[in-house]
């Protein structure tokens, strides 16, 4: 196998997008798209990838990070021109180059290896990936003679009425010689309406060299899709989507309503989870196996241990152990972690704290900033009070504790190992373990008062 190099265009500025956010960093299935592309790139064994950045540079090399190698290219004078400006890093080197747009968000490693293996296969300066088309309109077709062999890339504008009825067309995505490649470059001209220097042009260059130019068709027009606009957007998003769903099938999951469940690209789901209807799951997911989510359910950035169930809830950036029940309508926020055999109940909402093992909180609690220890019992309507207006404070409650209905702990404080609190009882000092805390006023009845409220009415 050659050495192989990857360019990725990334420098347009999307203005058909008609937005404020530079086109690559748009998400397909909650990753930006150019980091579809590198993620891909990633699996083919390449020697460096250089990205091509122009407007909104500095946030895609934040996106991207240190993997690759950028190139800026200042003016955006055509895809020639962009890939002109990595001949510093590359011209010199033996090997392949693929060259990528950092718009196709839906192209596979597996069609990048094909085309690779295709082109050094053939020995062939230069190949283009094409693809089927049902409707080829706007797309540059391939021309090719008897034989099979490529005569030309003839775009729509220039093409003649036999030509226009050709429906395999030019993807964009293009292996190189890579020394042939920068050696062409150089002889690209910019005499076209927009005055800029085309790719493609080096293909023509080549082909009146005598050079073997190759095509290799995909049998996925679907990756192919360049994103330019909204709506192609939205076409990108759904294809990625039963891609995702599907491959979870596949691994031995249950989506009961695919059509009805988002799940982004980097989730991870064990097998014989079910997922129900209406069920989001974003970002690093992961969730264990012989797991129920849903219906209606949102996980952001978690992890969820074996045979857990969630309905019905919110978890964003938190551990959720397993044998676990959540919800229905429970919001587990940021920095929490939710121990085995834990009960978080209806209308639960818990923050930046840890909940021990077997311990529960059944209904209409705030649990903020707080350690709850294991088989603790937080009685319906308990309250951690952990902010006094400037700072928040810790509460704690060890193992074995009953907090009583409607109690409230004014952090910072400690309850102590199987300690009780009374019902309704307002605590500011700590408990000992073992001991009965009750802090309510004595009730007092005063007979007949009533009559004189009603009286003052």
């Amino acid at each position: 196998m050659n050495n192989r190099f990857a360019v990725i265009l990334a420098a347009g500025q999307g203005t058909r997008m008609k937005s404020r956010l530079y086109k690559v960093l748009h998400s397909v299935c909650g990753k930006p798209m150019v980091q579809h592309v590198v993620d891909q790139v990633s699996q083919i064994g390449v020697e460096e990838t250089v990205v091509i950045v122009g407007h909104g540079a500095e946030k895609v090399k934040e996106q991207l990070g240190n993997g690759v190698t950028y190139v800026l290219q200042e003016e955006q004078l055509g895809t020639g021109h962009a890939v002109m400006q990595s001949e510093s890093l590359l011209k010199d080197k033996d090997g392949v180059t693929i060259v990528l747009c950092g718009d196709t968000p839906l192209i596979t490693k597996e069609t990048m290896e094909e085309l690779l293996n295709y082109h050094e296969e053939l020995g062939a300066k230069a190949t283009i990936l094409t693809a089927e088309a049902s409707n080829p309109t706007g797309y540059g077709r391939i021309v090719r003679d008897q034989s099979g062999v490529v005569k030309k890339i003839v775009e729509q504008k220039d093409a003649s009425e036999e030509e226009l009825s050709i429906t395999e067309i030019n993807t964009g995505t293009y292996c190189f010689d890579n020394k042939a490649l920068f050696e062409v470059l150089k002889l690209v001209g910019n005499n076209n309406a927009q005055g800029e220097y085309y790719l493609p042009d080096v293909i023509e260059i080549l082909q009146k060299e005598n050079q073997l130019i190759a095509a290799y068709q995909t049998s996925s027009f679907d990756e192919t899709l360049g994103v330019n606009d909204r709506v192609a957007l939205s076409n990108a998003e759904e294809i990625m989507k039963k891609r995702i769903n599907e491959m979870h099938m596949r691994n031995g999951v249950t989506l009961i309503d695919p059509q009805n469940t988002y799940i982004e690209a980097d989730v991870t789901i064990g097998r014989d989870t079910i997922i129900l209807p209406g069920t989001m799951l974003k970002g690093k997911t992961i969730v264990g196996e012989d797991c129920q989510i849903g219906p209606n359910t949102e996980l952001i950035n978690s992890s969820i241990g074996n045979e857990t169930f969630i309905k019905q809830s919110v978890v964003s950036n938190s551990e959720i152990g397993n044998h676990v029940t959540i919800g229905p309508f429970a919001h587990i926020r940021p920095e929490s972690q939710i121990g085995d055999e834990a009960k978080i109940g209806n209308f639960v909402e818990v923050k930046k704290s840890t909940f021990g093992k077997g311990s529960k909180a059944s209904h209409l609690s705030y649990i903020g900033d707080a350690h709850i220890g294991n088989d603790v019992n937080l009685g319906c309507g308990s309250i951690t009070v952990n902010y006094d207006g400037t700072n928040k404070h810790l509460t704690k409650v060890e193992d074995g504790a009953f907090i009583g209905c409607n109690s409230n702990l004014i952090a910072p404080v400690t309850i102590g190992v199987n300690a009780y609190v009374a019902a309704g009882s307002t605590i500011t000092h700590d408990v000992p373990g073992d001991a009965l805390a009750v802090a309510r006023e004595r009730q007092t009845n005063k007979p007949d008062y009533a009559k004189k409220l009603k009286g003052k009415k």
